[in-house]
């Protein structure tokens, strides 16, 4: 009666033998055989092609998928008082951050940093905060968020209603004499 090790031995011997004849076959081939070249070239351009237009569609996926995010976002709406804004500013920053952990939620981290940029009375100085803080896929995410919401203003202008001509005349508050 033959061992069940043999039997094992002799198999794993005759498909490394295979797999080594069809090696030495295909190499031959590639080397040989200008139709097979061809073939393989054309093959490469084929799937590299295939490669490009998944590539191509994923992102036109991404950005329809970033496009009804924002747009839902904006039809949701921002609170407007003071106290809201900076409590939904704090609520959503947190979002953010715990949500940018995970790789899988990067639109979902992304859209938190978004609602509370748009509360924030500087969003330029925000992004620049961001910038330094946030990981770079999901600033690349909001970067196109931003990119789409053209009622986002990002001009460093301070917020209405404060007079910075009415600061400079007040006197000073520590004795710098």
């Amino acid at each position: 009666m033959v061992n069940s090790s043999t039997i094992a031995t002799i198999s794993v011997a005759t498909a490394a033998t295979g797999l080594l004849a069809y090696a030495v076959y295909f190499d031959y081939q590639r080397r040989a055989n200008p139709d097979f070249r061809k073939n393989l070239r054309r093959e490469e351009r084929r799937v590299a092609r295939a490669e490009r237009e998944e590539a191509a569609a994923q992102s036109q996926q991404k950005r329809a998928n970033i496009r009804a995010v924002v747009e839902a976002a904006i039809e949701e709406g921002f609170p407007t008082g003071v106290n809201e804004k900076e409590q939904y500013f704090m609520d959503y920053v947190q979002q953010g951050e715990v949500l940018s952990s995970d790789p899988s939620k990067t639109t979902e981290a992304a859209l938190a940093f978004y609602k509370a940029l748009k509360v924030y009375p500087t969003p330029r100085d925000l992004i620049g905060i961001y910038d330094k803080t946030v990981d770079k896929r999901v600033l690349d995410t909001l970067a196109e968020m931003i990119a789409y919401d053209k009622s986002l203003d990002l001009s460093s202008q301070p917020p209405a209603g404060i007079n910075l001509a009415d600061l400079m005349d007040l006197p000073p508050s520590a004795g710098l004499d």
